[in-house]
């Protein structure tokens, strides 16, 4: 079993992540029994049978449109965003999507190529659960969660920028 990093702490990981190979299609995959993380196609394909079951979470490829599920996410635990490579960026508006315009509460993770300099960006587009790459190291990364200590932008953690959060000349702002 694996380590991710979840609500800024290291730990274990019960979930496996389904990918379908070439020679398999959404329709007919079997989705193996506990907690397992299906793509999109398949919740597509065979959501009558999957929205049952309470160990069943969705990933979402950086290509996909996130509000596909918004009428299944107060059922889903959890749901992951695949980033296929570092310089990939779609999955923050993904994340950012699911969270501010959506309301999605449940855990969201970030998962493929993922390293210890997103996951202070990636935390404020609204992801709590990072599974960070295979050759890197999960306690090193989570210091990355921690790299500065005042954001200047609004996000989805901030609703305002810094010039509206500090106090000048004794007014609050």
């Amino acid at each position: 079993m694996r380590n991710i990093i979840k609500d800024r702490a290291v730990v274990a990981d019960d979930w496996h992540l389904l990918r379908l190979t070439e020679e398999q299609n959404a329709e007919t995959v079997a989705v193996p029994a506990g907690k397992v993380l299906v793509p999109l196609a398949v919740w597509l394909a065979q959501g009558a049978t999957l929205r049952s079951r309470a160990d069943v979470g969705v990933w979402i490829a950086s290509s996909e449109r996130p509000e596909t599920l918004k009428d299944d996410l107060a059922s889903l635990p959890l749901i992951a965003v695949d980033f296929p490579k570092f310089a990939d960026g779609r999955g923050y508006s993904i994340a950012y999507n699911l969270r501010a315009r959506f309301g999605y509460t449940g855990e969201l993770r970030a998962v493929g190529d993922v390293l210890r300099d997103q996951l202070f960006y990636m935390q404020r587009v609204g992801f709590n659960a990072f599974e960070v790459r295979a050759d890197r190291d999960v306690h090193d990364a989570l210091k990355g969660l921690t790299d500065f200590s005042v954001p200047y932008q609004n996000s989805w953690d901030l609703k305002a920028p810094l010039f509206g959060r500090v106090q000048r000349d004794g007014v609050a702002a």
